[in-house]
């Protein structure tokens, strides 16, 4: 599957790549060395996420994160 980054907030992102993992907050945060309350901060838009967490994440799960020039 793809997405356009573009088109989403990163807290959306986020939340589109748990549930591409089929895990739950919990599991996913065990995964990324978060608390599942970070994971849900992060997913409501309430704390902000770092380029390099997305990374490291997209890393983790074997995800590609492109950036192309229009």
């Amino acid at each position: 599957m793809k997405i356009k980054a573009n088109d989403y907030k990163a807290n959306e992102i986020i939340k589109i790549i748990r549930e591409w993992t089929e895990l739950t907050q919990k599991g996913f945060g065990e995964t990324i060395h978060r608390s599942r309350h970070t994971v849900q901060s992060m997913e409501l838009g309430r704390n902000g996420i770092y380029l390099q967490t997305l990374l490291d994440i997209a890393d983790l799960y074997g995800l590609e994160i492109t950036i192309e020039k229009k």
